[in-house]
């Protein structure tokens, strides 16, 4: 069991807490509900500014928020921090990695993931833009790459580390892309005076 008390009021158990789990949580949390929130990470995280983080405009800490202080003045608001690995409709009941827990309305807002179109060697080539550890992972990596460039004489593999393609034209895609225009134009520069920015 996940260690949720008894209480008089009918359980909402809240699967994600992205933007959806995460305000409908707010909503209940005045009311006469006893609200469950289960998420993997013990943070909601504002996705709309994770290319800011990936490009080290922002840091981490300017994006995530904690749960539990979020929702410390709601007694009735009890976080979870853990992974679902399976619901039952017909019992009512959750299986957690910490415990099962039984409700009697379930929300899922687990949120979206990376379409890779079941092509195995997109997944394994590309980089994610979904989550607080994926930008932190590319901001890394194209600061890696541009270290890498700047110790590369040769023309042809140097262009290997600093040629950047976006997949996706979607608000993060656009996004990220003027992040890295604005990079180009006042970051590179500054910081690597050394590497063409016209490259």
């Amino acid at each position: 069991m996940l260690n949720i008390p008894d209480s008089p009021y009918p359980r909402i158990v809240i699967i994600g807490a992205g933007f959806g789990g995460f305000n409908l949580a707010k909503k209940l949390a005045r009311k006469k509900f006893q609200v469950v929130l289960i998420d993997k990470y013990n943070y909601h995280q504002f996705q709309p500014l994770l290319y800011q983080v990936a490009m080290a405009g922002l840091e981490p800490s300017s994006i995530i928020f904690p749960l539990r202080k979020a929702f410390q003045r709601n007694k009735n608001v009890h976080i979870r921090i853990t992974e679902v690995e399976g619901v039952d409709h017909v019992k009512k009941k959750i299986d957690t990695k910490l415990g099962r827990i039984y409700y009697d309305k379930l929300v899922i807002a687990c949120g979206a993931t990376t379409n890779f179109f079941g092509d195995k060697s997109f997944e394994e080539k590309t980089f994610s833009l979904k989550s607080l550890s994926e930008s932190l992972f590319l901001r890394n990596a194209i600061l890696t790459d541009l270290e890498s460039a700047l110790m590369t004489p040769e023309y042809e593999k140097r262009q290997g580390y600093i040629d950047i393609v976006i997949v996706g034209g979607g608000a993060t895609g656009v996004e990220l892309a003027g992040a890295l225009a604005e990079m180009k134009h006042y970051i590179i520069p500054k910081d690597y005076p050394e590497l063409d920015e016209n490259e």
